[in-house]
């Protein structure tokens, strides 16, 4: 039994923790889902990055808006830039840990484009410099962060901040979010998809 009281208190605590996402960010989340929109709209691309399990799921969201999320419709222009081992080792190596998102922003981003970091802390120092890079380019910025936001979502534009500080949470409320983020992306570039 205190197996499944844990299990039980688990799943009660992150259906809590959406619920107050809704309430609470459910306008950011809005506004990030047009934001990527209006970019793939436009001819740009979106950039996504963090670390351990954010890097995961930057990779795990650039696949659903390459390949398709629900419905059928074109391939959407979306790069993961955690996959690239020679890239982020060379970087890392040669210059520091801090510059890997940085140095592939500066090289792929352009105006138009928007870039993702995402961070379950707030305070990847890699994810805050890539956002403050792809600004200075004239890129767009989204942050999805826990906690308070951190320095990650203060150096975005807009922020989408997971309202816990509990690790397994956030990094569960992430990946909703970016399966919602890609549901109403394809709702808003092709409504004629979810009428069939």
């Amino acid at each position: 039994m205190p197996l499944l009281n844990r299990l039980a208190e688990a799943v009660a605590e992150a259906v809590q923790v959406k619920k107050r996402l809704v309430a609470e960010q459910g306008e950011q989340v809005i506004a990030a889902a047009r934001l990527l929109a209006d970019t793939l709209k436009a001819g740009g691309k979106i950039l996504l990055f963090g670390n351990g399990g954010s890097a995961a799921d930057a990779q795990h969201l650039a696949a659903e808006f390459v390949n398709r999320f629900q419905v059928e419709r074109p391939p959407l222009a979306a790069v993961a830039l955690t996959t690239d081992t020679s890239i982020l080792t060379a970087v890392a190596n040669d210059y520091d840990f801090r510059e890997v998102f940085v140095k592939q922003v500066q090289a792929l981003g352009r105006p138009g484009d928007v870039a993702v970091g995402l961070s379950t802390s707030g305070s990847s120092p890699n994810v805050v410099a890539a956002l403050v890079a792809a600004r200075d380019l004239g890129l767009r910025t989204l942050a999805l962060s826990g906690g308070d936001g951190g320095p990650v979502a203060k150096a975005a534009e807009l922020a989408i901040v997971v309202p816990s500080r509990h690790t397994p949470r956030i990094q569960e409320v992430h990946i909703t979010i970016g399966h919602v983020l890609c549901d109403l992306v394809d709702y808003l570039l092709f409504p004629e998809r979810f009428a069939e």
